[in-house]
């Protein structure tokens, strides 16, 4: 039941507030690995609202989803942020990761990410830390996925690190 709460955790808390402030500050980010394509395919889900904040706080701009005359500056907003809050490493090797994009609703925002290929891994590391620059009481929920072996865990601001072994 613990394994279900993890999994259905971050859809709960992005999809079941509506424009009103929400009182948890949570994202999830899932780090899937392609056999077919040898990368991993990583998404990430965070509140719109909070991602907006999080890049102004950060590069002391405006951000505006749901605005198209934003969207370049998302984009490259966005790259840069991933790079200094997402890292991986694969067997002790830290893997180059491509930022491919984003997608939005009302309330939410997909990151999608692409690591370089490898080898399918023994043991896969993570750094985590989106929005810690924004919220003392973020919780990022990270899913590994492996071979089909999903592994989960809840980090809280400040803890950002966590590997799994597969």
């Amino acid at each position: 039941m613990k394994n279900l709460w993890l999994f259905l955790l971050p859809v709960f808390f992005l999809f079941s507030f509506s424009k009103a402030k929400h009182p948890y500050h949570v994202g999830s980010v899932e780090i899937n690995y392609n056999s077919r394509s040898k990368s991993f395919e990583i998404t990430g889900r965070f509140f719109l609202d909070d991602l907006e904040n999080g890049l102004s706080k950060k590069y002391g701009s405006s951000f505006h989803f749901n605005d198209e005359k934003y969207k370049a500056k998302l984009n490259e907003a966005l790259e840069k942020y991933c790079v200094d809050y997402f890292k991986l490493k694969a067997d002790g090797r830290f893997l180059k990761i491509n930022y491919v994009g984003y997608e939005e609703d009302s309330e939410s925002v997909n990151i999608f990410l692409e690591s370089e290929t490898v080898a399918t891994p023994k043991k896969l590391e993570a750094a985590v830390s989106f929005l810690y620059n924004l919220f003392d009481d973020q919780i990022n929920i990270v899913h590994m996925i492996v071979n089909g072996q999903r592994q989960s865990e809840k980090l809280t601001y400040p803890n950002r690190y966590l590997y799994r072994m597969f």
